[in-house]
């Protein structure tokens, strides 16, 4: 099948479900991941589709309804994450001081650190607090404030009072899509406010994110790659991209 018709089932495709996903896609139609990506962001440009986490959506249909939930992020690109997650552990202060973003990827270097490591760590994240809250080797802090069920992280003025009191050593830091040109964006403009606070709250930025978030644009934005110390991603991010991202100042680590 030559690109314009896998364009034309893309779009069949999206309009008859709301939605299509990258690695369904590849498996329909038996190319790469990034192929179908490439596809996308051509329908993207176009304004035929619009680029979503994991996918696309038709033209005009509200991002803001179509945030994943925890589930559906923890499905996406799993391996990617896990790699991601293992490189970050070496990014870890040694005793030092850390702030965990709400985010399916540092949820696993939250569960990743080991038993003998001591930190103190901060986080907003419901998922990361439970997976630390046995850990005898780190002091645990739970920032609290509202609680959004799609995320299960704590959001609004008590959170963003809480990281203003602070100043941490190293921020493991979330995103919904990132881009050189577009920055960090979320859909969700409360979320956004509670990263955009943790930064401020930390010596050095560490983005994790898997390469299918690159290129992505969401409602909310809270900061830009000059705002980010390390990017570590995973070999799926097109040169291109990566030199983008290097040459507004952030180094760039591919697992």
């Amino acid at each position: 099948m030559y690109a314009p018709e896998r364009h034309q089932e893309i779009l069949r495709l999206a309009r008859e479900a709301g939605r299509v996903d990258v690695l369904s896609l590849a498996d329909r139609f038996q190319v790469t991941a990034e192929t179908v990506r490439r596809d996308l962001t051509a329908l993207d440009r176009s304004g035929l589709l619009r680029r979503v986490h994991g996918g696309a959506i038709p033209a005009g249909r509200a991002d803001l309804d179509l945030e994943p939930d925890l589930t559906e992020r923890e499905a996406t690109a799993a391996e990617e994450k896990d790699r991601i997650a293992a490189a970050a552990l070496a990014e870890l202060p040694d005793g030092g001081s850390v702030v965990l973003d709400a985010g399916s990827t540092v949820a696993r270097l939250a569960a990743g650190i080991p038993a003998d490591v001591a930190l103190t760590v901060v986080t907003h994240a419901l998922p990361v607090a439970a997976r630390l809250a046995d850990h005898t080797g780190i002091d645990l802090h739970l920032v609290g404030g509202r609680v959004r069920h799609r995320t299960r992280a704590a959001v609004d003025a008590w959170a963003l009072r809480a990281y203003a009191e602070i100043r941490a050593d190293v921020l493991f830091l979330a995103t919904n899509g990132f881009s050189a040109d577009g920055g960090l964006t979320t859909p969700d403009l409360a979320e956004a406010a509670v990263k955009r606070a943790a930064i401020g709250a930390a010596r050095r930025v560490v983005l994790l994110a898997d390469s299918v978030k690159a290129g992505q644009e969401h409602f909310a934005r809270f900061g830009s790659f000059a705002d980010v110390d390390l990017l570590i991603t995973d070999t799926g991010l097109a040169p291109a991209q990566q030199a983008a991202i290097e040459a507004a100042g952030t180094e760039v680590v591919l697992v």
